[in-house]
């Protein structure tokens, strides 16, 4: 027993020096923040790191070392060396710039080579102050700390399969910065959010415990004993020479699998912010969405250690596969779980601070829950990231609904962001709906006032009181404003969900 011990300590004091994956050539640092670079050593080693005139030393304690470099400015390439005793790594090609994690799930997923006419943009993707990384998909019950990826250089054949929504969020945001960026693609189609969030982030919150956690468990356990049933059925048709052509059993996400294989692994490497595409394999529990899509933020944010700019993408309009015409779609007000998200999503910009959203109610695809219009996406979070992470003056969001007065027969509603003024697109406003009392919503008639109000009426109710505008699965709906950006989704009420005490 003594020579095992002895054999275990000598094999656990054996650790060459490494790094994460996330520090390879070409690389982006993140400007004006302080930099942690950490890794792995022997006990008692001394590691010094050197980069721009800075040199850091430290010991390995644990097998573990960190060290924290000054804030730099934009620039480079530059070289950043990392020595041991034993060894010395050697990084080149080093930029320093704009940071940001592109996270969420299949619409942040969803490659260029897919996305709507992309030959142009793919051939034109060059560009040496532009790099990408990209996490492996992973699913791991604890957190780990490697992964095997490498940065690279904006090119054609490296975009094809990268996250079109990421490319050209970074395309616009270095052209309108000009410096480096640094674009990290961390997603998994399909995801719900609590797969993204740290069990500590969960059972930190006494709801989240009881409704994902304990529920993750419980799908976990009747998985495991439906596998076993389906192995046993399989077994013994084939030993009767019987055809057995049942499919397996799949899968169910658990919670903090996918932070735990995904995210853990790039903590604390220094971020501007996120940006965030998921919600919609959360949309049949979108009461429970707006604990959890906050806390989400709350937790990566803590665990970088500031309150980074997070930018989330509004689900995009889509009518479930139901193949219906539009005019069926619009042929009255429903409720929809959908439009229920959405408000959740749009509730974390007014819960949380630095948080914006994209409203993308034009680019989405009736039949299909993957629209490949994937460039204005990018696009209007690039306008947030500018706004909201750079403080730059210039209007990066839609109208956004602020409150309402009710006016004899009529809803007088105002709004945030209108800019240069209301406007509506293709012919009168469409996609406002009122109710009186009896909470029964009818289309309603609505115009733009010189005061950039919005007045809301209908013949059917003669004592409104709610407005909804796009409340719908499949809005159609056309007002923005004269800076060329949508209005959000909203109601004035506050009427039960249809997805409460859905978890």
């Amino acid at each position: 027993m003594a020579g095992l011990i002895a054999g275990l300590a000598i094999a656990r004091a054996s650790v060459a020096l490494e790094l994460p994956a996330v520090f390879s050539d070409n690389m982006v640092l993140q400007q004006e923040l302080p930099l942690t670079v950490w890794g792995w050593a022997d006990d008692g080693e001394r590691v010094t790191v050197k980069f721009r005139g800075q040199s850091v030393s430290t010991v390995a304690r644990n097998l573990k070392w960190s060290v924290t470099l000054k804030p730099l400015r934009a620039g480079g390439p530059d070289i950043l060396t990392v020595a041991s005793r034993t060894r010395t790594l050697t990084f080149t090609n080093v930029l320093v710039g704009e940071v940001w994690l592109c996270s969420g799930q299949s619409n942040m997923q969803w490659p260029m080579q897919r996305a709507f006419n992309p030959a142009a943009d793919i051939a034109t993707a060059t560009n040496p102050l532009l790099r990408l990384f990209q996490v492996p998909r992973a699913k791991a019950t604890a957190p780990v700390v490697r992964l095997n990826a490498a940065w690279q250089i904006s090119s054609p054949e490296a975009v094809q399969n990268f996250s079109a929504v990421a490319y050209y969020f970074g395309r616009d945001l270095h052209a309108a910065r000009r410096v480096p960026i640094g674009l990290i693609e961390s997603d998994w189609g399909g995801s719900p959010v609590e797969v993204w969030m740290s069990r500590e982030a969960l059972e930190i919150n006494e709801q989240h415990w009881r409704e994902v956690l304990l529920n993750g468990e419980r799908n976990w356990k009747r998985y495991e004993e439906t596998l076993t049933e389906h192995r046993l059925e399989k077994a013994l048709a084939e030993r009767a020479g019987q055809k057995f052509d049942k499919p397996e059993p799949r899968a169910p996400w658990r919670p903090t699998e996918l932070y735990n294989g995904m995210i853990a692994p790039l903590i604390p490497f220094a971020l501007r912010g996120a940006i965030w595409y998921q919600g919609e394999a959360n949309a049949g529990r979108a009461e429970q969405y707006r604990r959890l899509f906050p806390d989400l933020i709350r937790n990566w944010r803590r665990d970088w250690g500031h309150d980074f700019t997070f930018l989330a993408v509004q689900l995009a309009p889509w009518d479930k596969n139901r193949k219906r015409s539009l005019e069926e779609i619009t042929a009255q007000p429903e409720e929809s779980d959908w439009a229920e998200l959405r408000e959740a999503q749009l509730l974390a910009t007014k819960l949380l601070p630095n948080v914006g959203l994209a409203v993308i109610t034009d680019v989405g695809d009736k039949d299909d829950i993957h629209p490949t219009r994937k460039q204005p996406v990018g696009a209007r979070l690039a306008l947030a990231a500018r706004a909201l992470a750079y403080r730059e003056r210039i209007t990066w969001s839609g109208p956004i609904y602020r409150d309402m007065k009710i006016v004899g027969d009529k809803i007088i509603l105002r709004f945030d962001h209108v800019g240069k003024g209301l406007e509506a697109r293709d012919g009168p406003l469409t996609g406002f709906a009122i109710c009186g009392e009896d909470r029964k919503f009818v289309w309603a008639n609505a115009e733009i006032l010189p005061d950039n109000t919005v007045a809301v009426s209908s013949p059917q109710v003669p004592k409104p009181v709610a407005v909804r505008y796009g409340w719908a699965d499949f809005p159609v709906v056309n007002l923005w404003n004269k800076d060329g950006l949508p209005a959000s989704p909203f109601r004035t009420d506050d009427f039960p969900l249809t997805t409460a005490g859905k978890y």
